[in-house]
C-alpha cells in the first residue's frame, strides 16, 4: 500500500519516449566531433557525459539529440538478457537505435524515475523477449504500460538527493578499484620483469619449470564418488566443483592437497591457474587438472603470480594441442618452459609486496560491494514508500 499522496502511475504518463537512430557511418563528416552518441557500450554508470563515439555539428543534425536530464534505457541488445542498463545525461546527447529515451513530465524528477526504473529492473526484465539470433528485446509498448510508484515532487527530489549520495560514494571507490587494479599490475610487470628489485639480492637464472615442481599422481576415487574441485579462469582461485556426485564409476581421479599448483589443460590459454587452498585439501581431479609438488626453493605465491600474468599464458599458444576450440597444454610440456628465478628470498618479498598491493585491491572490491547492496536495500525502501524522506534542520536529505 502506498503513503498518501502517492499513486502508481505508467510510464507513458510519467515521460515522452524518444527513439534514438545511427547516422551513417560511410560518411566521415558526421563523426568525431565533440557532441556525445550514446550506445549500449557508454551505459556503465548512472550519470552519463561521455561517450565512446560522437558527432560532429553536421552529424548531430542527421540524429535525434535529447537534452541533459533525459533517461536512456536499452531495449535491444545482448545485455538486457541479464541486466538492465538505465542513466541520466549530464548533458545533450543523442543515442542509438537500441536505446529509448524517457523525457519526464513536469511533475516527475528524472534521477528518482530512473532509479524506480534500477529498482523495478528484474519485473522490467521479465517483459523482456529474444529477436534474431538471441538478442534481447524490450518491447516498447510493454515498457511504456509498466507501473512505478510516484511519489509527490517535493519528495522525489529528496529521495533523488539522498540516493544522489551512495552513487557518490559507489563513484568514488570504483575509482579507488580501479587505481589499486592498476597499481598492483604495473608492480607484477615490474617486479616479475625484474625492473624493480631489491639490493644486494642474487642473480636471477633461467630455470625450467622441471627444476620448481614435480607432477603428484596420488591416487584417489571414481568419479562416482570423488570429492571434486576445480579451478576458476584467469587466476580466480580453486574451488569445489558444483556437480559433486556426477562422474563415471570407471573416471580415475586424483587427490590433491593444500599447496599444490594445479591448473587446467584446456583452459591454460585462459589463464586457469591456481593453487589448492586448505579447506580442499584431500579434494580430488582427473588428469585434466594436474597437480603439482613445489620444491623447497621455490615460493608458492610468487609461481602462482608469476604464471597468472597474461603476457606469460598468452605467449605459450605454440604448446597447446588439439583442435581450435580444444586446445590443451599438458605436463610435460609445461614443465619445459624455462623462466628467469631469483631467489629463494626475493620471491618471497616479491609475493608479499603484491599480496600487500592486492589485498588492497579486494579491500575496495569488498566496499564497492557494500555500498551496491546498502544503496539498493536503501532504494528499495525509499521507492516504495516504506521509509520515508525528511529534511532537518541541516537541509541534508535523510532517511527516517
Amino acid at each position: 500500500m502506498l503513503p498518501e499522496g502517492w499513486t502508481r502511475k505508467r510510464l507513458a504518463a510519467c515521460a515522452k519516449f524518444v527513439s534514438g537512430g545511427t547516422p551513417n557511418k560511410d560518411t566521415e563528416a558526421f563523426w568525431g566531433g565533440d557532441f556525445p552518441w550514446i550506445t549500449a557500450k557508454d551505459m556503465k554508470q548512472f550519470r552519463l557525459a561521455a561517450s565512446g563515439l560522437t558527432l560532429t555539428e553536421v552529424g548531430k543534425a542527421q540524429a535525434r539529440a535529447v537534452p541533459a536530464g533525459s533517461i536512456l534505457v536499452l531495449t535491444r541488445g545482448m545485455t538486457l538478457l541479464k541486466d538492465l542498463p538505465v542513466c541520466v545525461t549530464a548533458t545533450e546527447a543523442a543515442f542509438n537505435q537500441d536505446v529509448k529515451a524517457l523525457l519526464p513530465v513536469d511533475d516527475v524528477d528524472a534521477d528518482y524515475l530512473a532509479c524506480q526504473l534500477i529498482a523495478n529492473k528484474h519485473e522490467i526484465l521479465g517483459l523482456v523477449d529474444t529477436a534474431g539470433h538471441g538478442t534481447g528485446r524490450l518491447d516498447t509498448d510493454l515498457l511504456k504500460d509498466f507501473e512505478v510508484a510516484i511519489a509527490p515532487k517535493a519528495e522525489q527530489e529528496r529521495v533523488a538527493k539522498l540516493l544522489a549520495v551512495w552513487d557518490a560514494a559507489i563513484t568514488t571507490t570504483e575509482r579507488l578499484l580501479a587505481n589499486s587494479r592498476e597499481q598492483g599490475l604495473v608492480l607484477a610487470q615490474r617486479l616479475m620483469s625484474g625492473r624493480t628489485r631489491q639490493k644486494g639480492t642474487l642473480p636471477w637464472k633461467k630455470r625450467k619449470l622441471s627444476e620448481l615442481m614435480r607432477e603428484s599422481r596420488v591416487l584417489g576415487s571414481g568419479g562416482h564418488e570423488a570429492r571434486k574441485l576445480t579451478v576458476k579462469l584467469y587466476a580466480k582461485g580453486v574451488i569445489e566443483k558444483s556437480s559433486r556426485g556426477a562422474g563415471s564409476e570407471s573416471t580415475q581421479y586424483y587427490r590433491r592437497s593444500a599447496g599444490q599448483f594445479i591448473y587446467s589443460k584446456l583452459d591454460f590459454l585462459n589463464g586457469a591457474f591456481g593453487l589448492v587452498p586448505a579447506e580442499l585439501d584431500g579434494y580430488e581431479s582427473t588428469l585434466d587438472l594436474p597437480a603439482f609438488d613445489l620444491l623447497p626453493d621455490v615460493d608458492a605465491r610468487w609461481l602462482l603470480y608469476f604464471v597468472s600474468r597474461e603476457e606469460f599464458y598468452r605467449s605459450q599458444l605454440g604448446l597447446a594441442n588439439g583442435g581450435r576450440k580444444a586446445r590443451r597444454v599438458n605436463p610435460k610440456d609445461l614443465l619445459q618452459i624455462a623462466i628467469p628465478v631469483p631467489g629463494i628470498m626475493e620471491q618471497q618479498a616479491i609475493a608479499d609486496a603484491l599480496d600487500l598491493a592486492w589485498k588492497i585491491a579486494r579491500d575496495d572490491e569488498a566496499q564497492l560491494r557494500s555500498l551496491r547492496i546498502e544503496k539498493s536495500a536503501l532504494m528499495q525502501q525509499l521507492l516504495t514508500g516504506k521509509r520515508r524522506v525528511c529534511l532537518p534542520a541541516a537541509t541534508e536529505a535523510v532517511a527516517c
